[in-house]
Protein backbone atom coordinates (compact mmCIF):
# COMPACT_ATOMS: atom_id res chain seq x y z
CA UNK A 1 0.00 0.00 0.00
CA UNK A 2 1.20 3.65 -0.65
CA UNK A 3 1.36 5.96 1.83
CA UNK A 4 0.80 9.33 0.75
CA UNK A 5 4.07 11.19 2.33
CA UNK A 6 3.88 14.30 4.34
CA UNK A 7 3.19 17.18 1.77
CA UNK A 8 4.76 19.61 4.23
CA UNK A 9 8.22 17.67 3.27
CA UNK A 10 10.62 19.81 1.73
CA UNK A 11 8.27 22.98 1.78
CA UNK A 12 9.07 25.97 0.31
CA UNK A 13 7.04 29.10 1.94
CA UNK A 14 5.89 31.55 -1.00
CA UNK A 15 5.62 34.67 -0.20
CA UNK A 16 2.12 36.43 0.54
CA UNK A 17 0.51 37.35 -2.72
CA UNK A 18 2.85 35.80 -4.78
CA UNK A 19 0.27 33.79 -7.06
CA UNK A 20 -2.09 36.81 -7.05
CA UNK A 21 1.20 39.25 -8.17
CA UNK A 22 2.21 36.64 -11.13
CA UNK A 23 -1.73 36.25 -11.83
CA UNK A 24 -1.93 40.07 -12.24
CA UNK A 25 0.95 40.18 -14.33
CA UNK A 26 0.12 37.64 -16.78
CA UNK A 27 -3.19 39.20 -17.38
CA UNK A 28 -1.38 42.97 -17.94
CA UNK A 29 0.73 41.02 -20.35
CA UNK A 30 -2.18 39.21 -22.14
CA UNK A 31 -4.20 42.68 -22.32
CA UNK A 32 -1.08 44.50 -23.69
CA UNK A 33 -0.94 41.66 -26.71
CA UNK A 34 -4.52 42.03 -27.31
CA UNK A 35 -6.10 39.05 -26.55
CA UNK A 36 -8.71 40.74 -24.38
CA UNK A 37 -9.75 43.52 -26.15
CA UNK A 38 -13.49 43.15 -24.49
CA UNK A 39 -13.57 41.18 -20.84
CA UNK A 40 -13.02 37.37 -21.06
CA UNK A 41 -16.42 35.17 -21.56
CA UNK A 42 -15.99 32.33 -19.43
CA UNK A 43 -16.65 29.60 -22.04
CA UNK A 44 -14.15 31.23 -24.15
CA UNK A 45 -11.53 31.32 -21.75
CA UNK A 46 -12.43 28.28 -20.82
CA UNK A 47 -12.39 26.62 -23.86
CA UNK A 48 -8.80 28.16 -24.38
CA UNK A 49 -7.45 26.62 -21.32
CA UNK A 50 -8.75 23.22 -22.35
CA UNK A 51 -6.94 23.65 -26.27
CA UNK A 52 -3.42 24.22 -24.38
CA UNK A 53 -4.42 20.68 -22.61
CA UNK A 54 -5.06 19.13 -25.67
CA UNK A 55 -1.85 20.69 -27.04
CA UNK A 56 0.19 18.88 -24.09
CA UNK A 57 -1.74 15.62 -25.37
CA UNK A 58 -0.29 16.50 -28.83
CA UNK A 59 2.88 16.73 -27.99
CA UNK A 60 2.54 13.47 -25.26
CA UNK A 61 1.16 11.76 -28.46
CA UNK A 62 4.12 12.61 -30.82
CA UNK A 63 6.28 11.36 -28.32
CA UNK A 64 7.89 15.24 -27.65
CA UNK A 65 9.97 15.28 -24.51
CA UNK A 66 8.73 17.36 -21.43
CA UNK A 67 10.29 19.94 -22.17
CA UNK A 68 12.54 21.19 -25.85
CA UNK A 69 13.23 24.29 -27.97
CA UNK A 70 13.72 26.55 -25.32
CA UNK A 71 16.63 29.08 -24.44
CA UNK A 72 15.61 29.22 -21.31
CA UNK A 73 17.20 26.01 -19.92
CA UNK A 74 20.92 25.42 -19.98
CA UNK A 75 23.05 25.11 -23.22
CA UNK A 76 23.22 21.23 -22.80
CA UNK A 77 19.44 21.28 -22.71
CA UNK A 78 18.89 23.45 -25.87
CA UNK A 79 19.64 21.21 -29.22
CA UNK A 80 20.54 24.69 -30.62
CA UNK A 81 22.88 25.88 -28.91
CA UNK A 82 25.89 25.11 -30.66
CA UNK A 83 24.21 27.54 -33.70
CA UNK A 84 22.50 29.80 -31.23
CA UNK A 85 23.84 32.75 -29.31
CA UNK A 86 20.85 33.62 -27.24
CA UNK A 87 20.95 30.51 -24.76
CA UNK A 88 19.39 31.17 -21.61
CA UNK A 89 17.51 34.53 -22.56
CA UNK A 90 14.53 33.41 -24.59
CA UNK A 91 12.79 36.50 -26.68
CA UNK A 92 15.82 38.30 -27.13
CA UNK A 93 16.50 39.46 -30.52
CA UNK A 94 14.20 39.22 -33.50
CA UNK A 95 11.13 37.85 -32.90
CA UNK A 96 10.24 35.09 -30.07
CA UNK A 97 9.45 32.22 -32.54
CA UNK A 98 12.15 29.91 -33.87
CA UNK A 99 14.49 27.43 -32.37
CA UNK A 100 14.30 29.05 -28.52
CA UNK A 101 10.90 29.30 -28.12
CA UNK A 102 9.79 26.79 -25.50
CA UNK A 103 7.63 23.61 -26.76
CA UNK A 104 6.45 20.38 -25.20
CA UNK A 105 4.00 18.55 -22.49
CA UNK A 106 5.35 20.46 -19.46
CA UNK A 107 5.49 24.03 -21.34
CA UNK A 108 1.99 23.56 -22.44
CA UNK A 109 0.74 22.84 -18.98
CA UNK A 110 2.58 25.85 -18.13
CA UNK A 111 0.51 27.80 -20.69
CA UNK A 112 -2.58 25.77 -18.74
CA UNK A 113 -1.56 27.09 -15.45
CA UNK A 114 -0.98 31.00 -17.50
CA UNK A 115 -4.49 30.98 -18.96
CA UNK A 116 -6.13 30.34 -15.83
CA UNK A 117 -3.98 32.60 -14.02
CA UNK A 118 -4.71 35.38 -16.34
CA UNK A 119 -8.79 34.46 -16.40
CA UNK A 120 -8.95 34.66 -12.25
CA UNK A 121 -7.09 38.04 -12.70
CA UNK A 122 -9.67 39.07 -14.96
CA UNK A 123 -12.40 37.56 -12.99
CA UNK A 124 -11.16 39.84 -9.74
CA UNK A 125 -10.48 36.35 -7.95
CA UNK A 126 -7.68 36.49 -4.62
CA UNK A 127 -5.73 33.77 -6.71
CA UNK A 128 -3.77 33.19 -3.09
CA UNK A 129 -6.76 32.89 -1.02
CA UNK A 130 -8.81 30.47 -3.29
CA UNK A 131 -5.67 28.17 -4.18
CA UNK A 132 -5.17 28.01 -0.87
CA UNK A 133 -8.51 27.30 0.17
CA UNK A 134 -8.52 24.03 -1.79
CA UNK A 135 -5.15 22.89 -0.64
CA UNK A 136 -6.14 22.68 2.75
CA UNK A 137 -9.40 21.53 1.96
CA UNK A 138 -7.77 18.52 0.21
CA UNK A 139 -5.04 18.50 2.73
CA UNK A 140 -7.96 17.91 5.31
CA UNK A 141 -9.71 15.26 2.75
CA UNK A 142 -6.59 13.32 2.99
CA UNK A 143 -6.58 13.06 6.17
CA UNK A 144 -10.18 11.81 6.58
CA UNK A 145 -9.58 9.26 3.90
CA UNK A 146 -6.24 8.25 5.95
CA UNK A 147 -8.16 7.91 9.16
CA UNK A 148 -11.03 6.02 7.57
CA UNK A 149 -8.37 3.47 5.79
CA UNK A 150 -6.72 3.54 8.91
CA UNK A 151 -3.64 4.81 7.72
CA UNK A 152 -3.42 8.05 10.15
Amino acid sequence: MCKVLNPNHHRKEIAANEHQRIAQEVHQNTVALGQWRTPPVLPEALCLIHAELSQALQEYQEGSPLVYGTCALAAEDCKFSGVCDRVGRPGEGEGIDGPCKPEGIAVELADVILRTLDLMAALGVDVDAVVMAKHKYNLAAQEVEDRRRGNA
